[in-house]
């Protein structure tokens, strides 16, 4: 594989944005605790970022009486302040028992169990030090309750300042939003069943204004969804808006609704276009930043009609008209560009097909307001025959009903329906396929003419003759249990540049298994259709064996997507004034506090699963990819993070601020420190439950308990 210095620079330049935030986030925290302390009159000993477990450090430096450094272990910092003990009764039995050893008095006896062997009487010098650090005036014990609770509570202050800075400067700078507007509707989910279209702009949830993309994802995944969740759309050409109920699928860590953000019509400027697909073939070549005017001599207006556009016409060459700005030469600045049309001509792109035909299984899920559902088809029904024929190869179903939607509008289904003994003959009219949708993992094959979503197992139903797997041994009735995706060599590939490349592999890297609750034949089947040509599939079948399969194009099977890639439909706010910026910045700041305590009411409910969280290895990949996209998404990333690390450090919890909180507000309550077992106590089971959700964060993080 070629090695790229520019690669490697932005790689590297990327992390160094990554640990320099970081790092802020966790030094402001420590800075707050440093500050407050040195108003205080409290001797600061330490400042450090990372800990030195056992004297272990990057780098360290003194400063008058201060050691500053960096620790070994970044998990964390902290500053250590003269006499800073979490319990200062503890600390007075300490030196009246050392006083007790050092004047020939009784020895206190080892834990209990133990052989009762007589502790080291302390020195002179660790007396001496454990009395300064109970009274010295420059102690943290030597501070009131109040002076106390200050420096404690400011590290939490400094992170929600910070938060609240980096959110400012975020929507100084500009913080691109994606529009909450509907794009791909996975088959069978939540969108797809209650008729969410490409297109659709979601303008209410639940009686609330949404006004861009995370608002209705954090809607469903943390709003109340047990009876539905009413939305307000309006869809691409219609005037009056739609009100929608959706009922949110639990398939995935969180509830879902089964939808992507929506697309525009301009080619992405990243990569216009799939390598090797059928738009990368066509000529003249397609750019960045084309914006689709007509296709097939249809005006294109919005992304709802480029989709319905290329679903109607899978097996025709298309034609497509693009607005492209081109530079030009001239004296003044508005001659240098200009704007023209371009049509370009787009082959179809052939299904790429394995050569077997696998199980076709019951009727999944149905559409509202579907043919499907007016004929009163239902969940669960078995298809067994259509117009008295039994269905050929259940992949080509939606291809077959578009074909037949065309010249006869209308077919019988017979259907085995669960419960009853004799099939069902049902009349059902066709729509036109004006759409199509590509599955996800675990999701099944959707029919558009039909308005339903059908089950394909992993079962092989019989070999095509000739084909890919006639020729490397499988038989009927195999089962494929796993499958990976091998591409071919870099060399062999033209005209693609290695960046592109190394994400490609990194994207089918991972293996696929099917079986219950797992991913589907479907969703192989269009991972299959975006492969480079060369590359190949290993398939594990039941009883062990594994054959490498390399897909062929079929004869007269189109696909109805043709590789573009285009731009999100998003919007960039910027604010106009420091006012502006500083109201954004603390709604956005807000927003992230409130985000903890909803996500914790979620996880007490099962709404949420535990196997979301994430830890340190889920820190750095969410910073790396912010920090990917530009300077504002890693601040407002910066911003979600400090705001969590002040909530989550605030919780009323022992060895947390919040512990050392209450234990003060007790202090200065009732004039004492709390009982010293119980603090101990309580600590411990602090300590225990921090160290548990540490281990298990980590577990997720490697991979240990796979998330899904």
């Amino acid at each position: 594989m070629a090695f790229s210095w520019a690669d490697l620079g932005t790689t590297a330049w990327v992390w160094t944005k990554v640990l320099v935030g970081l790092g802020l986030v966790i030094f402001v925290h420590e800075l707050g605790h440093f500050v407050v302390a040195k108003l205080c009159g409290v001797k600061c000993e330490k400042f450090y970022l990372g800990f030195d477990i056992g004297g272990l450090k990057l780098c360290k430096f003194t400063r008058g009486e201060t050691e500053y450094g960096i620790g070994i272990l970044p998990l964390g910092g902290y500053v250590k302040m003269l006499g800073q003990e979490d319990n200062p009764a503890r600390l007075r039995a300490e030196i009246e028992r050392a006083r007790l050893q050092q004047s020939g008095g009784e020895t206190s006896a080892g834990p209990a169990g133990s052989s009762g062997t007589p502790e080291r009487a302390p020195s002179p010098q660790e007396i001496a030090a454990a009395e300064q650090a109970l009274f010295d005036p420059r102690s943290y014990l030597a501070k009131s309750v109040p002076q106390r609770m200050a420096i404690i509570s400011a590290g939490v202050t400094m992170n929600v300042v910070f938060a609240f800075l980096a959110a400012m400067l975020a929507y100084s700078i500009g913080v691109e939003e994606v529009k909450p507007v509907i794009g791909a509707v996975f088959p069978g989910e939540a969108a797809w069943r209650a008729g969410l279209m490409p297109g659709d702009h979601v303008e209410e949830i639940a009686g609330r204004k949404v006004h861009r993309w995370d608002d209705l994802v954090r809607s469903i995944s943390l709003g109340d969804i047990e009876h539905g969740v009413t939305m307000v759309i309006r869809r691409a050409g219609e005037k009056q808006t739609r009100e929608i109920t959706v009922y949110p699928d639990r398939i995935q860590l969180a509830p879902s609704i089964g939808a992507g953000n929506g697309w525009t019509t301009t080619l992405s400027d990243e990569s216009p276009v799939a390598p090797s697909s059928a738009a990368a073939l066509a000529r003249p070549q397609f750019r960045g930043g084309d914006r689709i005017v007509q296709i097939h001599g249809r005006p294109i207006a919005n992304y709802r009609d480029v989709q319905a556009q290329l679903a109607l016409h899978p097996d025709e060459v298309l034609k497509v008209t693009v607005e492209r700005t081109v530079a030009q030469s001239g004296d003044t600045p508005a001659a240098s560009e200009r704007t023209e049309q371009i049509a370009i001509e787009v082959p179809p792109a052939p299904v790429r097909d394995l050569g077997m035909v696998m199980e076709m299984g019951p009727i999944a899920a149905i559409q509202a307001d579907s043919p499907a559902a007016a004929a009163g088809i239902q969940s669960g029904d078995m298809i067994l025959r259509i117009d008295g024929q039994p269905p050929e190869d259940p992949m080509f179903l939606p291809e077959w009903f578009r074909r037949r939607a065309e010249t006869s509008p209308r077919i019988t289904l017979t259907v085995q329906r669960e419960g009853q003994e004799k099939p069902v003959d049902i009349p059902v009219p066709l729509r036109r396929a004006d759409r199509y949708a590509i599955p996800r993992e675990g999701d099944s094959l959707s029919i558009p003419s039909l308005g339903i979503a059908l089950r394909v197992g992993n079962r092989i139903e019989r070999v095509s003759k000739g084909g890919p797997a006639a020729g490397a041994g499988v038989q009927a009735g195999d089962v494929v249990v796993a499958a990976i995706a091998i591409l071919p060599d870099r060399e062999s590939v033209p005209n693609m540049d290695p960046k592109t490349f190394r994400e490609l592999e990194r994207k089918y890297k991972e293996k696929i298994e099917f079986g219950k609750d797992k991913p589907s034949w479907p969703f192989l089947f269009a991972l299959v259709q975006h492969l480079l040509p060369g590359s190949k599939v290993r398939l594990t079948l039941e009883d062990g064996r594994t054959v490498t399969l390399e897909p062929v194009a079929a004869k007269g099977w189109f696909q109805p997507d043709r590789g573009f890639f285009f731009e999100s439909d998003s919007f960039v706010r910027i604010a106009d004034s420091l006012r502006e910026a500083a109201a954004l910045g603390a709604w956005k700041t807000w927003d992230a506090l409130t985000l903890v305590f909803r996500i914790m009411e979620k996880l007490s409910t099962g709404q949420v699963s535990p196997k979301a969280l994430g830890g340190p290895v889920a820190i750095f990949r969410l910073a790396g990819h912010a920090a990917s996209q530009g300077t504002s998404p890693l601040l407002l990333f910066l911003t979600l993070l400090s705001a969590n690390l002040a909530l989550l450090n605030f919780l009323p919890i022992p060895v947390l601020d919040g512990g050392h909180i209450v234990f003060l507000a007790y202090e200065g309550i009732t004039r004492k420190p709390p009982n010293e077992s119980v603090q101990a106590h309580l600590t411990f089971v602090g300590l225990i439950l921090l160290l548990a959700l540490l281990v298990w964060v980590c577990v997720l993080d490697f991979g240990i308990v796979p998330r899904f």
